[in-house]
């Protein structure tokens, strides 16, 4: 993704859709001070600049069919294409894979994973495990609590909305 330039109001779009994804153009316009035209055209830029990559609602753990979360950190045997590659694919493939970051440290990449139970997440890490051309070693723990979890970025110098009221309350 191409960095892209954002100004303020850019930023304050954001901000605002990030606290509620459901804001109309007519809300977004009065609450930083554009017209309804100009919100829906600078709102549709940054859908197509790839800024804005969706609308989802925000579902309770108590919800979810995976209740159990790990945090699997992976080493890699080597960093050779085939090995990332084969590592890339499992992580496509595999839907119970909920986040992937690319890491610094003993281990090379950190893995969030849901899982429905324990002998599920079991296999998911002994299948993991396997990839033995491309992964050397495989550390998990277990989420015993979810103290924060919400999924929001920070946008970039917009105002926070504890200081600016025009910005209305993030949940």
């Amino acid at each position: 993704m191409k960095p892209v330039a954002l100004d303020d109001h850019d930023r304050r779009i954001l901000a605002l859709l990030r606290g509620n994804g459901r804001l109309s153009n007519q809300d977004l316009a009065d609450r930083i001070g554009l017209s309804t035209s100009q919100c829906s055209r600078r709102r549709i830029a940054l859908e197509q600049s790839g800024m804005i990559l969706g609308y989802y609602a925000q579902i309770s753990p108590l919800a979810d069919s995976t209740p159990m979360v790990g945090m699997v950190e992976v080493r890699m045997v080597s960093h050779a294409p085939q090995a990332v590659a084969a590592l890339m694919a499992f992580i496509e493939r595999e839907a119970a894979i909920r986040d992937v970051f690319k890491i610094t440290g003993d281990y090379d990449y950190l893995l969030k994973i849901a899982a429905a139970d324990l002998p599920d997440m079991s296999r998911l890490i002994s299948e993991l495990a396997s990839l033995s051309a491309s992964v050397s070693h495989v550390r998990t723990a277990v989420v015993l609590e979810r103290v924060k979890e919400n999924g929001h970025l920070p946008v970039a110098s917009a105002p926070s909305a504890s200081s600016d009221p025009s910005m209305g309350a993030t949940p």
